[in-house]
C-alpha cells in the first residue's frame, strides 16, 4: 500500500541521516609546520649524539641518560602526533539517535564517588546528581548510584533532601534547555539565564535551591540529622546502631525508583532511578578506599 511504502521511504531516509558531524579544527598547517621543525630538530638532536660518542670515562654515563631521555621524548612526540596531526570534533545529533532507536536506546547506570562528607561537601556531591538525573536522555533508562565510601548518614541525608528537589530541577531544565544542569554551576553563574524563563519562576526554583543546600550544610555542621527528618524515610534506620566510616553493615536505599508508577516529577513525568550505596566495612580487612568501592559497586550490579 502507499502508506507502507511511505513508511518505508521515511525509514530509510531516517536510516541514511547522518549521528553525527565531523567537525575540523583550524590552524592546521601552522602545526603541522611547527611539528616538521620539531621532527626535523629531534633527527639533527640524535644524530649529533650519534657522532659525538665520548670515550670511557669521559662522561659516558652522562651521555647515555641524556640520549635515554632523548630517545623516549622522541617516541613520545611521535606517537602523541596520531591525535595532532588532523585534530577533529564530533558534534552529536541527539534528536535524530532517539529517533531512529527510540525505545531500543540502551539503558544507562552512573556512578558518583564520594567519601568523607567534611571534606567533600554533600551540597556539592547532590548538584553532581542532580545534573546527570537531568541528563538529555530519556530518564526511565537512567540509573544514578551514589557510592559512599564514608557511609554517612548526612550524605544519605543530602540525597534524600536532592530526590524531592529533582522534582522540580528536572522538569525545569528540560523545559528550558537549561545549561549547565547542576544547579550549583547554574546558580552561581550571572543572572542573564533569567530571560528563559519567567523572573518569578527562576527565583522560585533559586530559592528552593537555596534551601535545600543550607539545611544540608547545618546538618554537616551539627553532625546531626534530627528525629522528624529521619521519620521521612526507613533508610535513616541504616545509622540506627553505632557505625563508623570503617565499620558497617552494606546500605543499598533506592530513593527514587524509576519504574514506581507514582515516582514523577511535578509535571507526572517518570524520574530517573536515584540509588544511595555503601558498601560494607570492617576494620579486620583493608578497604582500599574508593577503588574498593567502586569495585564493590561494580560487582554488585554484575
Amino acid at each position: 500500500t502507499k502508506d507502507s511504502e511511505s513508511d518505508r521511504r521515511d525509514w530509510k531516509m531516517e536510516r541514511t541521516r547522518r549521528l553525527f558531524e565531523t567537525e575540523t579544527h583550524g590552524g592546521r598547517a601552522a602545526y603541522r609546520l611547527h611539528a616538521v621543525t620539531v621532527a626535523a630538530g629531534i633527527l639533527l638532536l640524535l644524530y649529533y649524539r650519534a657522532t659525538h660518542v665520548p670515550a670511557a670515562g669521559e662522561g659516558r654515563a652522562a651521555w647515555l641518560g641524556m640520549l635515554a631521555a632523548e630517545l623516549w621524548y622522541a617516541a613520545y612526540w611521535a606517537v602523541t602526533q596520531s591525535v595532532r596531526w588532523s585534530p577533529v570534533r564530533r558534534l552529536p545529533f541527539i534528536d535524530r539517535l532517539a529517533a531512529r532507536y527510540g525505545e531500543r536506546l540502551p539503558c544507562v547506570d552512573i556512578f558518583v564517588c564520594t567519601a568523607d562528607p567534611h571534606s567533600e561537601p554533600p551540597s556539592l556531591v547532590i548538584s553532581t546528581v542532580l545534573s546527570l538525573m537531568a541528563y538529555n536522555y530519556p530518564a526511565e533508562k537512567i540509573s544514578v548510584y551514589l557510592s559512599d565510601d564514608g557511609g554517612s548518614v548526612l550524605t544519605f541525608y543530602a540525597l534524600w533532601e536532592a530526590s524531592l528537589f529533582a522534582k522540580h530541577w528536572i522538569p525545569f531544565c528540560k523545559r528550558y534547555n537549561i545549561e549547565p544542569r547542576s544547579p550549583a554551576a547554574y546558580f552561581s553563574e550571572s543572572d542573564g539565564h533569567q530571560d528563559l524563563c519567567s523572573p518569578k519562576e527562576w527565583s522560585l526554583i533559586r530559592e528552593m535551591y537555596e534551601d535545600m543546600t543550607e539545611r544540608i550544610d547545618t546538618a554537616v555542621l551539627s553532625g546531626k540529622i534530627s528525629e522528624e527528618v529521619k521519620a521521612n524515610h526507613k533508610g535513616f534506620h541504616e545509622w540506627d546502631q553505632e557505625n563508623t566510616s570503617k565499620n558497617h553493615q552494606p546500605i543499598v536505599q533506592i530513593l527514587i525508583e524509576g519504574k514506581d508508577k507514582n515516582a514523577n516529577d511535578d509535571e507526572g513525568n517518570v524520574l530517573p532511578t536515584l540509588v544511595y550505596m555503601a558498601r560494607e566495612k570492617r576494620p579486620q580487612h583493608h578497604h582500599n578506599f574508593k577503588a574498593g568501592a567502586m569495585n564493590a559497586l561494580v560487582h554488585s550490579l554484575t
